[in-house]
């Protein structure tokens, strides 16, 4: 996490309302299969362009990157797009999907809590977890858990986004109150498309209102499980 004081002049000279997405990407060993990972860093560039396009949504969108593969890293904490500088991602390990729901939920309270210091007004935070698998950690279902506490008590807002065919979206569901999605074949970046489209519909509706917008249909990348 920040020391806060780039935070503190970057609020100073950016005192727009903040809509922070967190993206929960898998980057275990399996995601090397097929090129999702190569797929993935294609997808990552283009949704960061995609932010960038929009002079509000620029200002507004903060995105954090935490990946989950053999360990836990926060690979970039809460910035505006134009500062994301990531290197390709790799592939290797486990999935250790619980810890890194916890580390997302601690990164958001973090947030908002630098954002009520600084007087910036802020909108629910999206977490958006993507993963080809299902979690290997022992106690991933507290994570679910303490996820689904989360939403009921709109601190957070929660996708869960299954890679192909191996994805477990029984499990998945157990993360969030709304039906995971399954990405049909490696449609990243259309799936990035969509992503950065919705974030941008919700941040330029005032905050506290910009929960209730209605999100653009899913189609083409992606099908909603029942």
């Amino acid at each position: 996490m920040s020391d806060g004081k780039f935070d503190d002049f970057e609020f100073a000279i950016n005192q727009e309302d903040r809509c922070p997405v967190v993206l929960l990407l898998d980057v275990s060993g399996s995601m090397f299969d097929d090129g999702k990972i190569d797929r993935l860093n294609e997808g990552l560039i283009s949704f960061k362009n995609e932010i960038m396009s929009d002079p509000i949504t620029s200002l507004r969108v903060e995105v954090s990157i935490i990946t989950f593969g053999g360990s836990v890293n926060v690979v970039h904490e809460f910035s505006s797009a134009e500062l994301i500088n990531l290197p390709p991602l790799q592939a290797m390990g486990a999935t250790p999907l619980g810890e890194a729901v916890d580390a997302a939920l601690a990164e958001i309270e973090h947030r908002k809590a630098e954002y009520r210091t600084n007087g910036i007004n802020y909108y629910r935070p999206w977490i958006w977890i993507l993963t080809d698998g299902a979690p290997t950690d022992d106690d991933w279902q507290s994570a679910a858990e303490r996820a689904r506490e989360a939403e009921a008590n709109r601190k957070a807002t929660v996708f869960c986004v299954g890679i192909g065919r191996d994805a477990n979206l029984q499990v998945l569901a157990e993360f969030s109150s709304r039906p995971p999605l399954r990405l049909e074949g490696l449609q990243f970046r259309e799936m990035f498309k969509w992503l950065s489209g919705s974030l941008a519909k919700v941040s330029q509706a005032k905050a506290g209102v910009g929960d209730q917008v209605s999100l653009p249909p899913v189609q083409g990348w992606g099908t909603v499980m029942s």
